[in-house]
């Protein structure tokens, strides 16, 4: 599926969910969320990150996580663990794309394969609204955390990622 057939596919889940939200487009090549968020005015603590993750023990096991943009993925501690693996790391951007069908930087949490586990650490429930991927890196979501109470696989995670600095 291309870019727009994605964000189709995105507002679409939205749709049916039923929550309130805000699509908002974005200049691709300000999708990376330091870029975004300073050129379109946006907190930090307001922008989650949606990160796939992967046990590097065959077979492969993937994640999809999501975390505040103030926040560090506790990938060799939490993740590694729940994945089951000795290691773990980012997914690479192929495998990102193979595996959702969307690019960095606009990687969502919304329509993944519903055997792909989404954690969302907790701190993210916490905040009134966020900013995720829109499934481009054309278009960004504004929504209320409780976007992930209506997603299959997702599971709120105490400790997923820590502050930085």
């Amino acid at each position: 599926m291309d870019g727009d057939g994605i964000e189709r596919a995105v507002r679409r889940t939205l749709d049916g969910i039923g929550l309130a939200y805000e699509a908002m487009p974005c200049d691709p090549a300000l999708a990376d969320t330091a870029a975004f968020c300073e050129h379109y005015g946006v907190a930090l603590a307001d922008s989650a990150n949606a990160i796939v993750v992967v046990g590097k023990a065959e077979p492969r096991r993937y994640a999809c996580c999501v975390v505040l943009a103030t926040t560090r993925l506790d990938v060799n501690g939490v993740v590694r663990k729940r994945l089951g693996t000795r290691k773990a790391s980012f997914a690479s951007a192929d495998e990102t794309r193979e595996l959702t069908g969307m690019l960095i930087g606009g990687v969502t949490p919304i329509g993944l394969p519903e055997d792909l586990p989404i954690w969302v650490d907790a701190a993210v429930m916490d905040r009134e609204r966020i900013i995720l991927g829109g499934g481009s890196r054309s278009l960004k979501i504004r929504v209320a955390p409780q976007l992930f109470d209506h997603l299959p696989e997702v599971e709120v995670v105490e400790g997923l990622a820590t502050q930085l600095g």
